[in-house]
């Protein structure tokens, strides 16, 4: 009787890395999936839009007719810093949260996408987010207000908007590691709102109390705030070092939220 050979089966060979080709279209599909959802989601696209437009209309456009182009300008500065905070701390703090409590960010690490591209598209909404808000108000301000801006200074306005949302996508991923989904836009406005009145976006810095002046810089949208209005050239002096500050800020939130969302989840 002759012996039966049996061949077991060869593995199958592991696959090898993704190419370039391959993780450049995971990236672009993470990026445009991220942003459809938020455009096709008018519960967070309108309040981001609305919000500071409607501020500029009537604080800077109605009620500012007395005070001159001047105030305009400044307030132009001001909404548009206290807008592009929006989609940074709302669009990662709010989205992570319910998304760590329902599970689908334990899916999305189970798929075979690059670790960085869950985080990157919701930068680039973000980012496409602040540019949205920024030209808005960009246009109200020379066609309604009648600010007069040379095309450099809408160039810088707008490019320091769209990365300025940088830091604070930073931290809305910070407070989204450590609150649950539900209580994550509480929190948020909690954050949002009295760092905008303490970053001077309401009420001009010089009239707040000197405790609040002192303090101020200890917010990265103060920070921001002085970029804009440097972008615009109301205000004058170093650029450089509240630059270093927002970067500061956006790293430390990053490495912060990096590591909890590695331990927790």
């Amino acid at each position: 009787m002759n012996a039966v050979t049996i061949h077991a089966p060869s593995k199958p060979a592991a696959d090898g890395p993704m190419s370039t080709a391959r993780l450049a279209g995971a990236y672009l599909a993470e990026i445009r999936g991220e942003c459809l959802r938020y455009m096709r989601n008018p519960g967070f696209m309108l309040p981001i839009m609305l919000f500071p437009t409607m501020f500029y209309l009537l604080f800077g456009i109605v009620m500012g007719k007395s005070e001159g182009a001047d105030a305009a300008r400044y307030l132009l500065a001001s909404y548009g810093v206290f807008g592009v905070m929006s989609p940074g701390l709302f669009g990662f703090g709010i989205s992570l949260a319910l998304e760590r409590d329902g599970g689908l960010l334990t899916y999305k690490r189970a798929l075979p996408m690059p670790p960085g591209a869950y985080l990157l598209g919701k930068m680039v909404m973000a980012m496409l987010a602040a540019a949205v808000v920024i030209l808005m108000l960009l246009a109200m301000g020379v066609f309604l207000a009648h600010v007069t801006l040379s095309a450099a200074q809408a160039g810088l306005l707008l490019l320091t908007g769209v990365l300025g949302v940088l830091p604070f996508c930073a931290l809305g991923m910070l407070v989204g590691t450590l609150i649950k989904g539900q209580g994550a836009p509480g929190m948020l406005n909690l954050v949002y709102l009295p760092m905008s009145f303490l970053s001077g976006l309401w009420i001009p810095i010089g009239l707040l109390p000197k405790v609040l002046q002192q303090i101020a810089p200890i917010w990265p949208s103060y920070h921001l705030h002085q970029l804009a209005l440097a972008a615009l050239d109301i205000q004058h002096g170093s650029v450089m070092d509240h630059l270093l500050v927002l970067v500061g800020f956006g790293v430390v939130f990053f490495i912060v939220a990096a590591r909890r969302l590695r331990r927790y989840g």
